[in-house]
């Protein structure tokens, strides 16, 4: 039966040893390697046959490593597979603010002066200019749109010009 192998042991390669160099670049940098020290030590990596020779090179330095030489990172916890859906939360009531607007008042207008005075009063002065001009374009016979809106207002409410509630 074999015995499981030393991590030390494992062969380095070209890109191990080039991490390393860059590394003792940083230290050299960072002052704390002679420059006759750095030399060495980097002629010594590039050198190098496995982890363990890799390894002396940097025992008496402090972080950063290189990255074959850090501890490994400790496992992270599995994850499932599928995630459960997120509970159910209503929205949150936003205040509805009503208009000093009537619906009644409204509604009335549109009926009994059919070509858009209700929806002046609204603050919809668009809709309001297109039921006039469609009011005056067919000789009154566009008068329906504006006497259906004023009937619609009446039973169902609506919004003044800022989109809060037509008030009762």
């Amino acid at each position: 039966m074999s015995s499981p192998l030393d991590p030390e042991s494992l062969r380095v390669g070209t890109s191990e040893r080039e991490e390393a160099g860059r590394v003792l670049g940083d230290h050299f940098a960072e002052g704390r390697l002679s420059t006759d020290e750095y030399e060495s030590r980097v002629a010594a990596a590039f050198e190098a046959k496995n982890r363990a020779d890799l390894r002396a090179l940097f025992l008496d330095l402090p972080a950063p490593l290189p990255s074959f030489l850090r501890p490994p990172a400790a496992p992270t916890p599995p994850q499932p597979r599928y995630a459960a859906p997120p509970a159910y939360r209503p929205a949150a009531q936003v205040p509805v603010t009503t208009s000093d607007k009537s619906k009644i008042v409204a509604g009335v207008l549109q009926i009994v002066l059919p070509f858009g005075v209700g929806r002046f009063y609204t603050g919809h002065a668009k809709m309001a200019v297109a039921q006039l001009l469609v009011t005056l374009v067919t000789f009154g016979l566009g008068a329906l749109w504006p006497l259906i809106d004023g009937i619609l207002l009446l039973v169902n409410g609506g919004q003044d010009g800022h989109g809060r509630q037509l008030s009762d």
